[in-house]
């Protein structure tokens, strides 16, 4: 009974920390976009974010990748996104890289929320470093659109485009890229 008793408290003790690594990681990816710039302002003024501390891509010829995410609505978290992205065409490498959303009002994040949200095809280069400014674009990459179905219109205000400002920081590797990819984005509510 002794050792049972030992072996629930050392998994115990590994469940806990592993929350608090994770929570750690959420507050040092926003620390690290509060402070590059552009992207920090957008915290007071936006409906919510999307905020991804980790996304791995990689490929050769073909690619993928993949990076699971928390959303956040006044602050308060709302739900869990996970990111996945396919792309087709000349690219060799792999890279880590932080992602974050801004949604500018209640339409975005509906849109985002609605469980089958895609930024459309694109042709991407993340190079921002963790210590430079992040750059906003609409995508995953240096440009992108957005395909939301219904809400097609391109509008662009205060830094949004089709309601959403996305930045990027790459975290470390290095990936030459010109490729057709479409990041995917499901959401589950908390």
């Amino acid at each position: 009974m002794r050792i049972k008793l030992s072996s629930m408290l050392a998994m115990l003790t590994l469940v806990v920390a592993s929350q608090f690594a994770l929570a750690d990681e959420y507050a040092e990816a926003r620390k690290v976009f509060e402070d590059a710039g552009e992207s920090g302002a957008f915290f007071s003024h936006s409906y919510g974010y999307a905020l991804f501390p980790s996304i791995g891509k990689g490929g050769i010829g073909v690619g993928g990748a993949y990076g699971d995410g928390k959303v956040f609505v006044g602050g308060a978290e709302v739900g869990k996104s996970s990111m996945t992205q396919l792309s087709i065409g000349f690219q060799l490498g792999g890279q880590v890289y932080s992602q974050i959303i801004f949604f500018e009002d209640r339409r975005a994040f509906d849109d985002f929320s609605s469980g089958n949200f895609e930024f459309s095809a694109q042709a991407a280069a993340v190079a921002i470093t963790a210590a430079a400014s992040a750059q906003s674009s609409t995508g995953g990459g240096s440009s992108a659109g957005a395909s939301g179905g219904e809400n097609d219109a391109s509008t662009v205000s205060h830094g949004y485009n089709k309601g959403m400002a996305v930045f990027t920081v790459a975290k470390g590797g290095l990936m030459y890229e010109a490729a057709l990819a479409g990041q995917k984005y499901s959401y589950e509510a908390r």
